[in-house]
């Protein structure tokens, strides 16, 4: 709009800013100068804020700032001045017999408390944040264990995980009888496995349990936690316990991994989450 379109508005002393709406027309009346000085000071501020604090995005970084502040090294401190608070508690915990702690106890407690922070950090992803697992992955409510629930076992299985690259790892391997049994007898297999609690299918189906399977899961699918063989005869299934999944499971086999989070964890941190687990209610 022209100046000609403005015009002295003779109500309010106000010029027009030249825009009408529908014969509406718009003054322009000047901002409070406080509420000028605000804005100009926000911009201010602004400025010398990306001045002093980490600010501005790089290729490889942000800015850093004059004052040198970083959130990360804010964060390192808040932790070492956690560790320190407890340093006593986790020298107790490190040099303690987990098996034989009171339940009652400070660093019973306490240790219960780091694991269960513990397992939501690093185990939750598989074991679920309940710890009922999931289809692969066991769930640590139960008392089916495969390598053993009592607390040095469950200790040793966290620190050196299952059948990783690990020279102490936990391993064992089924067989994929795929290769080895015709698809008519691994039928049979499953029709025995499934039949287990109630002493099994009997015939031609318990003589291929006994000539394959009893090596491992024993004479009436109890199983054997040395060699890490699952009871198959609980109702408890890693996999499924469907005709489905468990013609897959004979026909290929499984071959789960679990990490060796004694090089991930410290100590500490191993024998707290292994009391947790322990704490759940499954442990033996």
């Amino acid at each position: 709009m022209s100046d000609e379109d403005k015009r002295l508005d003779e109500e309010t002393g106000q010029y027009t800013t030249g825009h009408s709406y529908d014969g509406i027309e718009e003054l322009n009346t000047p901002l409070p100068r406080w509420w000028l000085w605000t804005f100009y000071a926000t911009i201010v501020w602004g400025i010398g804020y990306t001045v002093a604090y980490p600010a501005w995005p790089m290729i490889s970084g942000a800015t850093a700032g004059v004052l040198g502040y970083s959130s990360r090294a804010e964060v390192a401190e808040d932790i070492v001045a956690h560790e320190a608070k407890n340093a006593s508690l986790v020298d107790e915990l490190v040099a303690a017999d987990i098996a034989a702690l009171d339940p009652a106890s400070d660093l019973h407690r306490y240790a219960v408390a780091r694991g269960a922070s513990v397992f939501r950090a690093q185990c939750s992803q598989c074991h679920g944040s309940g710890a009922a697992g999931a289809v692969g992955y066991p769930n640590l409510l139960d008392n089916a264990w495969l390598w053993g629930g009592t607390v040095d076992e469950i200790a040793y299985t966290v620190e050196h995980g299952i059948r990783n690259e690990t020279a102490d790892a936990r391993y064992s391997e089924m067989p994929a009888f795929g290769e080895i049994l015709t698809r008519e007898e691994i039928a049979a297999l499953v029709s025995h496995v499934q039949a287990l609690p109630n002493g099994g299918a009997g015939g031609e189906a318990e003589t291929l349990y006994l000539d394959n399977c009893v090596a491992c899961h024993g004479d009436n699918g109890e199983g054997m936690q040395e060699l890490g063989a699952p009871n198959i005869a609980d109702a408890i299934w890693l996999y499924g316990g469907d005709a489905a999944a468990i013609t897959q499971t004979i026909t290929n086999a499984r071959f789960g991994v679990m990490p060796a989070w004694g090089q991930r964890l410290s100590d500490a941190d191993v024998r707290a989450v292994s009391l947790y687990v322990h704490a759940l209610g499954g442990g033996e």
